[in-house]
């Protein structure tokens, strides 16, 4: 198919899907938005269109209408220091009953990411860290204080060079009710625990202020019995967020954290995060995470811990360093052994997209019309989250036939497996008959090519910032 014709595909599927969304939006926006009377389900890490590589529809009334038909109830608004986006914060939403609330009464708390780049100890240090603000007054006061120290205008998660324990400092010095969350802890590159941070630990990142971190986010790549390996992260809070940069169901809540609430307001989230009051966490399955296995994605290599190991690190194609995957930092820094489980863990459930489930089971894309028609007529049973976590086998099968619905009941049993993610590369979950076998069999072909001669290609660049 030509790129035009994908093009104009893509844009009917798009405009097919929206019209019946917005139907359905109009239905259920009247509704409460707390399936059960105290679960607050929050995605409190997400991006506003001036981010890198992120939608250019990312508006409040977007990510408002898919999150109710998500079956998310709370959102973090996304990149407040940016001032375009902030000003479209400011217009589109009111301080009522402590949160943000849109017209209609969805609910939002102020949010940004940061990226923080700099030397410590004569040792290089990158680190993202989400930051949670009360109210627009105190993100607006946060702004004023990194513009001080850099710009802001040109990306929605703008860099700095900052120490982390400083970056405590400013931010508590502005408002004790700020709330700083290590971002993605495992990615490699970015994430305070990943093979490319600079950092073995928190102590090491946060240092005397290590105390005032109350919570990890877990990233797509790993989840919260890997992070229960780590003693250091016994006494806080397992955070799991969507990190979006799209609104599609497929992106808003594909990891979200469950808070058993009264009401929603910013000073119960805060607490529950500070209190270890987490009730349960949603969360990607990690193996579907863009860095889970080891590998080179321009090599077509990946690998897992164990293989890596054997390797010694070294891609066996090009013959340079591989980006060292979250299940391999995992085993490097963990201080107990797989399957333990302290006695403060919070259930998790991990599970795959809706939209992901009906494309393997219609053979069509993510975004297909053919998808689209099934995820929107199954939305008469209730949301999404509701479809994957408590729909019955039969209301699914009158709805979207037999096939659709046991792969939503194998998903809830965690019984589908994942050709694992990695180097930037997504996971592939494998539905029903149909193989697909690991890249990791280029491993076995590279090895025989580079007996007779070393394949000299360049190492996978840096990853750019809009990847993450």
């Amino acid at each position: 198919m030509s790129n035009a014709n994908a093009s104009e595909t893509n844009e009917k599927a798009t405009n097919f899907f929206n019209a019946s969304n917005n139907k359905l939006f109009e239905t259920n926006k009247n509704k409460s938005t707390i399936p059960h009377s105290m679960d607050v389900i929050a995605d409190l890490h997400i991006h506003g269109r001036y981010s890198r590589a992120t939608s250019k529809d990312l508006t409040i009334a977007n990510l408002e209408k898919y999150a109710r038909i998500k079956g998310v109830n709370l959102l973090g608004t996304g990149d407040f220091t940016h001032p375009k986006w902030s000003e479209e914060l400011k217009k589109e939403l009111i301080y009522s009953d402590g949160v943000l609330k849109t017209k209609t009464d969805f609910c939002f708390i102020p949010q940004t990411e940061i990226s923080l780049v700099y030397t410590d100890y004569g040792k290089g240090r990158r680190v993202h860290h989400v930051i949670l603000a009360p109210d627009l007054e105190i993100a607006e006061q946060i702004t004023e204080a990194f513009k001080k120290r850099g710009r802001v205008d040109y990306d929605g998660r703008p860099i700095f060079k900052i120490t982390s324990p400083e970056l405590v400092e400013m931010m508590h010095s502005i408002s004790d009710k700020t709330e700083i969350i290590p971002a993605h802890v495992w990615t490699p590159w970015f994430g305070m625990l990943g093979s490319m941070s600079g950092f073995n630990s928190l102590k090491e990142c946060f240092q005397e202020k290590a105390n005032k971190i109350h919570a990890i986010e877990t990233g797509l790549s790993s989840d919260p019995a890997m992070n229960w390996r780590i003693s250091e992260l016994d006494n806080r809070s397992i955070l799991s967020f969507s990190d979006l940069h799209s609104f599609w169901p497929w992106r808003l809540g594909r990891e979200c954290t469950i808070f058993d609430l009264k009401k929603i307001n910013y000073d119960s989230i805060l607490q529950a995060i500070r209190e270890q009051k987490v009730k349960e966490t949603i969360e990607f399955f990690p193996e579907e995470g863009k860095y889970h296995y080891d590998g080179h994605r321009n090599c077509g290599i990946v690998m897992s811990p164990k293989e890596t190991k054997k390797a010694k690190g070294i891609c066996p194609q090009c013959r340079k360093p591989m980006t060292l995957g979250v299940a391999y930092r995992v085993e490097e820094l963990a201080d107990r052994e797989e399957g333990f489980k302290p006695v403060t863990a919070k259930p998790f459930k991990s599970l795959i997209p809706l939209s992901e489930l009906i494309s393997g089971g219609v053979g069509a894309g993510v975004a297909s019309q053919k998808t689209w028609k099934v995820y929107n007529e199954l939305q008469t049973i209730g949301n999404e989250l509701h479809i994957l976590l408590n729909a019955s086998h039969e209301e699914i099968k009158q709805i979207a036939g037999e096939k659709i619905a046991e792969l939503v009941i194998m998903n809830r049993n965690q019984q589908i497996k994942i050709t694992p993610g990695y180097d930037g590369e997504y996971g592939h979950p494998i539905f029903g008959n149909e193989t697909k076998e690991r890249k990791v069999t280029v491993k076995k072909t590279a090895e025989k090519e580079t007996e007779k001669k070393e394949v000299k290609k360049q190492t996978p660049a840096q990853k750019s910032l809009g990847e993450f």
